[in-house]
């Protein structure tokens, strides 16, 4: 599927003052409208309904071999596409219990007030028409496509806080096909080398080899005179922090649809969120594996264990031998119970992003740190190129795919990074104290 992508116009800037790492400052960008934003993980969720979970299609979640199953480590249109191809184990999640009845709709014009102040708030515009998001506000590419761009616009305001000074770049861009997307990126701060958080918004036809695919991992289509619709959009954030001492981390959440000939529409999520350390710290492992496995438990007590397996797996350099990180969760095909109940859990997820990361940067950023633990930060971020450039399944499909949007794909990748020939830490040193985790996987929560 050939993907032509363009820049479209470089929005706004947005600015915020550093009053130290130590301590987040009132929030001070202010909405289009004139009104502050609401801090992150205020936006009003949704009351979550409980979720269990059932056994993976095939007996766990093992990835096989193929072109991209997910967006993850990846920013832009390449990634999000790549949702729909290659051969990975579904995910599944089983109700309950039943929920209570929905809330009875508002008038219209409180419902266009609503999604007017939501707007406002974005680092832009929703990339698709306000009047169409309006004409189908029950729709859940419309609750997702908001989900993402509030999810940007908290993680953005968060970092820029932080940061102090830190200015992130607002970039549209938009897909000849249909659709496009928002990058946000933040160059050279303060406290962060390289921050990025991009949402894509996509739609079109599916080529009838992508259709191929995704029957070979056990999707019935029917396509109608070849074609096949399909909408995907989604988040993705890489953080790089200068300070070796503060962590990397990744996320992206994600949800797909296509609608078969006879009218029949197949949908499904995936995302995750891991974090990369370049020094063991037990006490931010801990916290980081506890906020995620809070978000999970509210749907379903086997969710954490199954999903941080998942991404232990995941993320492995198979020809280091290592992990590429600590680890997080990870999912794919995330199809049961109903739309509803996954995209709570989605939701859940997205909301534990600032609290489960921007503690540890707060907590590091001014941390001393000695020219021998930054060389080993240069190091493993190679390990990091090196992981996102040869086994990531929506980088390669990304930079494989014709016209694609190659600068949203390698926004994953740190500002520096380096490889030494033969370089091996001494025994018993901190370097070797992080390996030995990402040799062998630990349970961080029990």
């Amino acid at each position: 599927m050939a993907m032509h992508l363009g820049r479209l116009s470089a929005g706004p800037c947005w600015l915020a003052a550093r009053g130290g790492c130590g301590e987040l400052r009132s929030w001070s960008l202010r909405c289009a409208a004139g009104r502050f934003c609401r801090p992150p993980g205020t936006a009003c969720p949704e009351q979550s309904r409980g979720l269990g979970y059932g056994p993976t299609v095939g007996g766990g979640p093992r990835l096989r071999t193929g072109l991209a199953a997910g967006l993850a480590g990846l920013a832009g249109l390449a990634g999000l596409a790549a949702a729909a191809f290659g051969h990975v184990e579904r995910a599944e999640m089983v109700s309950k219990s039943s929920g209570a009845p929905s809330p009875s709709p508002g008038r219209p014009e409180e419902e266009d007030d609503e999604l007017a102040r939501r707007c406002s708030c974005f680092m832009a515009s929703p990339v698709t028409d306000l009047h169409e998001l309006r004409r189908r506000p029950g729709d859940m590419k419309t609750k997702m496509e908001l989900l993402i761009l509030e999810t940007q616009a908290q993680v953005c305001q968060a970092l820029a806080q932080v940061d102090g000074g830190a200015r992130f770049s607002v970039d549209r861009w938009e897909r000849k096909e249909g659709g496009g997307g928002i990058s946000c990126v933040l160059q050279d701060g303060h406290v962060f080398e390289k921050a990025g958080v991009s949402i894509s918004v996509v739609h079109g036809n599916l080529s009838e080899e992508a259709a191929k695919q995704m029957r070979s991992r056990g999707k019935k289509l029917k396509t109608k005179d070849g074609k096949l619709p399909f909408s995907a959009m989604g988040v993705s954030s890489v953080i790089h922090p200068k300070n070796p001492h503060a962590p990397t981390i990744h996320f992206n959440y994600r949800y797909f649809e296509v609608e078969e000939a006879d009218g029949n529409k197949q949908w499904w999520f995936g995302g995750g969120c891991d974090l990369t350390p370049t020094y063991l710290n037990q006490e931010d492992a801990v916290h980081f594996h506890r906020t995620l496995k809070e978000a999970c438990d509210q749907h379903g007590p086997d969710l954490y264990p199954k999903f941080k397996k998942w991404c232990d797996d995941y993320f492995f350099i198979a020809h280091r031998g290592e992990r590429r990180g600590i680890g997080g969760i990870f999912f794919d095909d995330l199809d049961s119970p109903s739309k509803e109940e996954v995209f709570r859990f989605v939701q859940s997820c997205t909301q534990a992003v600032i609290p489960s990361y921007i503690p540890l940067v707060k907590k590091h950023c001014d941390d001393s740190f000695t020219p021998r633990e930054k060389l080993w930060q240069q190091l493993r971020r190679g390990r990091y190129v090196e992981f996102n450039l040869l086994y990531d399944r929506g980088t390669k499909f990304g930079l494989f795919t014709p016209g694609s949007r190659i600068e949203s794909i390698l926004m994953s990748l740190p500002l520096t990074a380096r490889w030494e020939y033969m370089h091996s830490p001494s025994e018993n040193s901190k370097e070797a104290e992080i390996l030995d985790v990402l040799r062998h996987p630990r349970d961080w929560v029990h």
